[in-house]
């Protein structure tokens, strides 16, 4: 009995000593700064001198602030559109995928690339890409008819679609690989009971399929929203940090110097 305590103790202390670097890592990186940010912003101080308590000043200049309002709507706009579009896409090719076409490991690594490439690259490929007047992009749309195509990444009011576009592309393969590993992990059973019981592949989808990726589902719709507002690397480098660039809160937070006044009337995605 006494043996198999002392198993069950050096067990679970050779558990703790796994989690301890990563449990350090979060406090000291992440948890700490969070919370440090956070007292902070009730005070007025610069990193340097005597601190001074504030309030809720801060606050209220920040939502008084017309550049952050504009900036906060960008970014609301890029979490609706950017992420229903990418997990939709990323659970249609990761169904599609999962039924075992020819050439699997191809498709499954061409959509998975654009994930791991480098983000400098991906950006001077897309501004080639969106080039008003040379790009291959603007060349179709002039193909078929279009007289006037959209000015894209050197457009204020199709600069953030522009890269909103980017940011699906780029990461379609992270939530298909999560998708099509939770789609390998539904028993086939329960398909084969179901085309049994003559259901259709519709039916299996929505009875089956989406229930069982619940889980999945939720995780990777709350990722996808932390990461779209995450953005910043990307729009700096496809826009170069142009005038033109479209104002996320991050980006805003950036570009602007402390306690200076900014020029609200470029921070506009559209008129308003």
């Amino acid at each position: 009995m006494q043996a198999s305590r002392a198993l069950t103790r050096r067990n679970r202390l050779v558990g703790y000593a796994f989690l301890l670097p990563n449990i350090l890592g979060f406090l000291i990186f992440i948890c700490f700064p969070v919370v440090a940010s956070f007292l902070m912003s009730f005070t007025d101080w610069n990193g340097f001198g005597d601190i001074t308590f504030a309030g809720l000043d801060n606050y209220k200049r920040l939502i008084g602030d017309e550049s952050f309002r504009i900036s906060l709507l960008n970014s609301i706009v890029m979490m609706v559109v950017s992420v229903p579009l990418t997990l939709l896409l990323a659970i249609l090719a990761a169904v599609a995928l999962n039924r075992g076409i020819k050439g699997l490991k191809i498709f499954r690594t061409a959509i998975f690339l654009p994930h791991i490439t480098a983000t400098i690259a991906v950006a001077v490929v897309w501004q080639l890409l969106f080039n008003p007047t040379m790009g291959p992009i603007n060349g179709m749309l002039k193909s078929i008819g279009v007289d006037h195509p959209p000015g894209w990444l050197a457009s204020t009011q199709w600069a953030l679609f522009s890269v909103i576009i980017v940011t699906i592309w780029q990461n379609v393969g992270y939530y298909m690989v999560l998708y099509l590993a939770g789609l390998q992990g539904i028993p086939k059973d329960l398909y084969e009971a179901a085309e049994i019981d003559g259901a259709g592949k519709l039916s299996q989808l929505v009875k089956i399929t989406i229930p069982m990726l619940s889980p999945v589902i939720f995780f990777t719709v709350i990722m996808g929203i932390i990461n779209s507002f995450k953005v910043f690397d990307l729009i700096f480098l496809l826009t170069k940090g142009g005038r033109d660039a479209p104002r996320t809160y991050l980006y805003t937070i950036f570009i602007t110097p402390p306690s200076s006044g900014t020029n609200t009337a470029m921070l506009r995605l559209w008129p308003m």
